[in-house]
């Protein structure tokens, strides 16, 4: 009988401390799940203000880098402008410099004498020299190593075909050939050259037949001085 009390007492013992083995663990897991949830959720805090950090200054370098572009650009703009401002400047003072050595000519034109002329043709809507052309150019620069205080006078013609204004600067791009042609191969200064581009307005011949219309599609250069005892020399025009 008394064995059977202690025994009974003993399982009564042990179930007991079963019971509050597991009662003590799940106490313990109880107290301990709430910390886990929240340092997860501080993690995933920390992880989205890491990316919100990155994210912020990502914009802030791009805009950096916008803020470089548009400065760089300006600063460039700027300088074109400064460079814009300088070439136009230059150009102006060219031009009064230009007019005013023209106007000095053109005062004293009645003192010059023409030495000699030469005229070349261009095939049609054409600005280029022939070979031709260039050696009538040649025979006609071989007399300026005599000639003193002179200027050359070019003139560039059209023929009629085409509109007016196109015919203009036709007949100033062929001029400018010439002009760069001598200049070039013969070290003539620029002061020395006077151009007139005429277009079609004034024909050597009639416009109405091929031959009339090749003769005005020319450039007239005359050799001018204003050396009182110069003689005249051989007109050298091609007469085509």
């Amino acid at each position: 009988m008394t064995m059977n009390r202690f025994g009974m007492l003993l399982l009564a013992a042990v179930t007991a401390a079963g019971v509050s083995g597991c009662a003590t663990k799940n106490y313990v897991k109880s107290q301990t799940a709430p910390l886990i949830e929240h340092t997860g959720q501080l993690e995933d805090k920390t992880a989205a203000n890491g990316r919100a950090i990155r994210d912020t200054d990502d914009r802030a370098q791009a805009g950096i880098k916008q803020a470089q572009g548009a400065a760089d650009s300006a600063t460039q703009n700027a300088q074109n402008a400064a460079k814009s401002a300088g070439d136009a400047e230059t150009a102006a003072n060219d031009a009064v410099h230009r007019a005013s050595s023209l106007d000095s000519v053109v005062k004293g034109l009645d003192n010059y004498k023409q030495m000699a002329d030469v005229t070349v043709t261009f095939g049609f809507d054409k600005a280029v020299l022939t070979q031709d052309d260039k050696e009538q150019l040649d025979s006609f620069a071989a007399q300026l190593g005599s000639a003193k205080s002179y200027i050359l006078e070019v003139t560039g013609g059209t023929d009629s075909t085409g509109p007016a204004q196109y015919n203009y600067d036709l007949s100033q791009r062929r001029a400018d050939a010439v002009v760069q042609y001598l200049a070039s191969k013969y070290n003539i200064p620029a002061h020395r050259f006077y151009l007139i581009g005429i277009g079609e307005d004034k024909e050597v011949a009639p416009n109405d037949t091929p031959e009339g219309r090749k003769k005005n599609r020319r450039v007239e250069v005359q050799l001018l001085t204003n050396m009182s005892d110069a003689a005249p020399a051989g007109a050298q025009g091609s007469g085509r």
